[in-house]
């Protein structure tokens, strides 16, 4: 007896989950995630808390009043959450806040002499964690990140 192909009461366009984009997406990060997890957590970062140091030192050599709605515009991620993020990174001393020169709503962000290290150690870390996890692409990485780019860039203003 063969075994039979399962059916479910479901009315959806794909045939299984691995023809979802979604779900392998999700399936993607959720591996990629555990694996920065354990690169990241003997740093004492969580991800979000490297994402934005590194942010913050990309953007301060570039800009150097770089303020939360800058990080948070970078990102792609919610303003509120910067700021509870920069709150627990300042408390951490790897971050530090100043008055803006000309906009005094604004503060502008910094990143210590700590962070820089964390910032540094973070970068290699994950760079040798991304560059693991990423290997079975091969020659194909360059086309996969172009199509990432175009994803981001087509539904980044989805709000």
């Amino acid at each position: 007896m063969t075994p039979k192909e399962p059916t479910w009461d479901v009315k959806s366009q794909f045939k299984t989950p691995e023809e979802s984009p979604g779900y392998l997406l999700a399936q993607l990060t959720l591996l990629w995630q555990r694996k920065l997890k354990k690169v990241l957590d003997p740093l004492d970062l969580t991800h979000t808390q490297f994402v934005l140091l590194a942010s913050i030192g990309w953007l301060s050599a570039k800009n150097d009043d770089t303020t939360q709605i800058d990080i948070a515009d970078f990102n792609n991620f919610d303003r509120m959450m910067v700021s509870k993020v920069l709150r627990t990174l300042e408390t951490k001393k790897l971050i530090s806040r100043q008055e803006h020169k000309t906009d005094t709503r604004a503060k502008t962000i910094k990143l210590t002499s700590n962070g820089k290290k964390a910032m540094q150690l973070g970068i290699t870390a994950v760079e040798k964690a991304d560059v693991e996890f990423f290997e079975t692409l091969g020659t194909k990485l360059p086309s996969f990140n172009t199509s990432m780019v175009k994803l981001i860039e087509a539904n980044k203003n989805d709000d």
